[in-house]
């Protein structure tokens, strides 16, 4: 039995529910007798069900019960290599709903989807997949099959600190996240920095900077 969202219940249905993990029994309602259920459950959540605990917004037996095998799932933004394959997915399953015949990605089009942040994760990655399929007409998505995602980007603005800053040292660092990043692709750390491969492979020589 899988429960989403186990952060978000009411402290009456959390007692209730420690009761049923405590005793696997429980009333139908407006039943007077007690069942018996035998079943594993799996429960998620978006909260910190620790920090929810301390808050007292969640019961902390009921956290300790439920904390028998916790799994830690990074966000979507941290698993960019995730990124085609569930697009991949979402393509085949909107080819059928919709009837295309769309084959995936271009390559722009992953660049583009792998170095966005996905703040909604795998469900805005899903709602982006099937927004392009219901206008696209050509055997590929592109970027431009994903303008939404490109104006809900917020450029960053660099201000200069008053003390200066060592520019070299700031290029440098900004290689190291790009790479780091792009798990070493350096054609995926180009498009994130707006420049070509060329130009990157230029600043690993010139900052010394080894494939490890």
């Amino acid at each position: 039995m899988f429960l989403d969202e186990i952060g978000e219940m009411t402290p009456a249905l959390q007692a209730k529910l420690l009761r049923f993990l405590e005793e696997r029994t429980f009333k139908r309602v407006g039943g007077l007798t007690d069942l018996r259920v035998d079943v594993r459950v799996v429960a998620a959540t978006n909260r910190d069900l620790e920090q929810e605990v301390s808050a007292g917004k969640f019961r902390e037996d009921l956290f300790y019960r439920l904390q028998v095998m916790p799994i830690q799932l990074p966000p979507l933004r941290a698993r960019h290599g995730d990124v085609p394959l569930l697009a991949g997915y979402f393509i085949d399953r909107f080819n059928t709903e919709f009837r295309k015949r769309v084959r995936g990605l271009s390559p722009a089009a992953t660049t583009l989807l792998q170095g966005y942040g996905w703040p909604g994760n795998v469900r805005e990655l899903r709602n982006a997949i099937e927004r392009a399929m219901l206008l696209v007409d050509r055997a590929w998505l592109d970027p431009d099959d994903f303008t939404t995602l490109t104006r809900t980007v917020n450029p960053t603005q660099f201000r200069l600190p008053p003390e200066g800053v060592n520019l070299e040292e700031v290029e440098r660092q900004l290689l190291i996240q790009a790479l780091e990043r792009a798990d070493g692709n350096q054609t995926q750390a180009a498009s994130l920095l707006g420049i070509n491969r060329d130009q990157v492979r230029y600043r690993i020589e010139k900052f010394g900077l080894t494939r490890t």
